[in-house]
């Protein structure tokens, strides 16, 4: 871990994923672009946390809200009957084309801030995080990495020749290793209610089963559920030499992994937008 840098107190924003529960932080990180807010010295995000981020440093207010609530909701991107011929049942090869047609990222408003990115993602062989720090060259496949949840989609990106899938898998809430790269403070959005603890899975010979030919993949599935309580607890007793602020959603958020109902997914957003309140954080 490293000590606290007394001269200047590193600010790290970290931005967990969950799939279509990503709306939430959509919200906040729009109610972050209507306050100006934006006080960290670097970002962590994890799947559709990430997603969030990248439209956030862009400064493309709704962009992922749009994305979530309009192509994500699409037969063509969701669609089971798909996955059981053989398909993808989440196809980011359709998603990922049909944005850069018709809600293209901003690369020129990305590149043109200054703040550090780190995407994260899930090494297949190794079951290891890799923290890619985000640039032009690298960000939409990162991105699409980190999104990248096993079995429903059926490939694994490749960054810098290594097969890479759901950043969630080895780290969901990066806050330890925001922590470890010097950030004495943390502003944690979650997209799960406070309180939430991370089950182990009742089936391993499951996952052991259907990832036979990626043991290290499989272990680092099965040990998902101790790292994602073990953020939780960090963020519920930090360091003394460490502050967490945490925005979360509200108990009655509706918003699970798959939904698809827009009346859900427009309040998930709306209760993101509610909680962007900046005058509870560190000021600028």
């Amino acid at each position: 871990m490293v000590a606290e840098d007394t001269s200047h107190r590193k600010h790290a924003l970290v931005v967990e994923g969950g799939a279509m529960r990503g709306i939430f932080s959509a919200g906040v990180l729009d109610g972050f672009i209507d306050r100006h807010y934006r006080p960290f010295d670097f970002c962590i995000g994890v799947s559709s946390g990430s997603t969030s981020l990248a439209s956030w440093l862009a400064n493309q207010r709704e962009r992922t809200y749009d994305i979530i609530t309009h192509y994500s909701c699409s037969p063509k991107f969701i669609n089971f009957r798909r996955f059981a011929m053989g398909g993808h049942w989440l196809d980011l090869d359709w998603l990922w084309d049909i944005l850069a047609q018709e809600h293209r990222f901003d690369m020129d408003a990305f590149t043109a801030q200054s703040m550090p990115f780190y995407i994260v993602t899930t090494e297949i062989e190794s079951g290891r995080a890799a923290y890619i720090h985000a640039n032009s060259e690298n960000i939409e496949q990162a991105l699409k990495a980190s999104c990248s949840v096993p079995i429903a989609y059926r490939d694994y990106p490749v960054l810098d020749n290594i097969a890479m899938t759901d950043g969630g898998i080895a780290d969901s809430i990066p806050v330890c290793k925001a922590y470890e790269m010097g950030a004495n403070e943390i502003t944690v959005i979650l997209s799960r209610p406070l309180g939430y603890r991370k089950k182990v899975t009742k089936a391993p010979w499951l996952i052991r089963r259907a990832f036979k030919e990626q043991p290290h993949l499989a272990q680092a599935m099965l040990e998902r559920a101790e790292r994602y309580n073990s953020a939780i607890d960090f963020i519920s007793n930090p360091p003394l030499d460490c502050k967490v602020n945490v925005i979360a959603p509200p108990k009655h958020f509706a918003v699970g992994r798959l939904t698809t109902d827009q009346t859900k997914l427009h309040d998930g957003y709306n209760m993101g937008l509610a909680l962007a309140n900046v005058n509870q954080l560190s000021p600028k």
